[in-house]
């Protein structure tokens, strides 16, 4: 200890605690500044909006008057929507990652795929909206349908379920498994009874977050030809049929003035949608939740 200079350690010291004091309060403001951003638009959405959410608001298809317009078609095409695009993206979702993490041998083939996955979280959804064009609408001739914008968002979402799925399977620990295969199990019956039921939580918190995403999107349904404004509600998964993005999106670009809190009453609409869809599944994480 003799060899260690005491003013030298307390100058680096007292250098690195006015750092850590800058960054914390630089990290405050910014924490500051975006809650503020975000309870200015909730405070303007919610002002201009709360006074079109009345019994004909949700009856009431969309109209070229402000006053009789509606959300009904938007609203019911939305859950259309999500019928598809929850199961097909969780289950071959967390299909992949079950594969991945438990079966898939680790080799540069392994790798390789798993790198390419988390790349295709990032990519602009709009590219997405030009395979499911490509794919969905032209060559398997579903048009601008429920079941292929269904599928169009499934892809969109799906790196984002795959990679959340892996991280939740990866936390599980390798004790348990050893234990099940201790007492006999087989390797699917220690996925199906011991990991999955421990990964849940995290499975959902992926998948909270990419169907929430998929909810708001726009961009993919402009580009596969969904309409605007119809004035009936889908009969069955290849009926044509509108969204709450597409509906708020028309809304808002009108040049009338009226037409601006039709559509803040139409996202308050979309966020209490992704509010309730958000507690079902917060739900079912806490109820499945298991701690080690």
């Amino acid at each position: 200890m003799k060899y260690i200079n005491h003013e030298s350690v307390v100058k680096r010291m007292i250098s690195r605690l006015t750092i850590n004091k800058v960054f914390k309060v630089i990290f405050f403001f910014a924490t500051l500044f975006a809650l503020l951003t975000l309870a200015i638009l909730f405070y303007r959405i919610i002002t201009q909006g709360v006074g079109y959410l009345t019994p004909e608001f949700f009856q009431n298809f969309s109209s070229r008057f402000p006053a009789k317009a509606g959300i009904k078609a938007a609203l019911i095409g939305s859950i259309w929507l999500m019928f598809v695009v929850a199961p097909v993206s969780i289950i071959l979702g967390v299909g992949t990652a079950i594969y991945l993490e438990e079966y898939a041998k680790k080799n540069k083939l392994s790798d390789f795929i798993r790198m390419n996955i988390s790349n295709l979280a990032g990519v602009p959804s709009v590219v997405f909206g030009l395979l499911g064009l490509t794919i969905f609408v032209r060559a398997l001739s579903l048009g601008n349908s429920v079941l292929a914008a269904g599928f169009t968002m499934s892809l969109l979402i799906l790196p984002v379920i795959i990679v959340a799925s892996q991280e939740a399977i990866r936390a599980v620990p390798n004790d348990v498994r050893e234990a099940s295969y201790g007492m006999g199990a087989t390797k699917w019956q220690t996925v199906v009874k011991i990991v999955l039921p421990s990964a849940i939580p995290g499975i959902l918190t992926g998948a909270i977050l990419a169907l929430s995403r998929a909810v708001g999107e726009t961009a993919p349904l402009i580009v596969i030809g969904i309409p605007v404004i119809i004035q009936f509600l889908p009969t069955g998964l290849l009926s044509q049929f509108t969204a709450l993005p597409m509906q708020i999106y028309d809304w808002a670009k009108r040049p009338q003035q009226d037409f601006q809190f039709v559509a803040a009453a139409g996202i308050l609409v979309l966020m209490i949608f992704l509010l309730i869809m958000n507690s079902i599944a917060i739900f079912i994480r806490n109820k499945f939740s298991k701690r080690y």
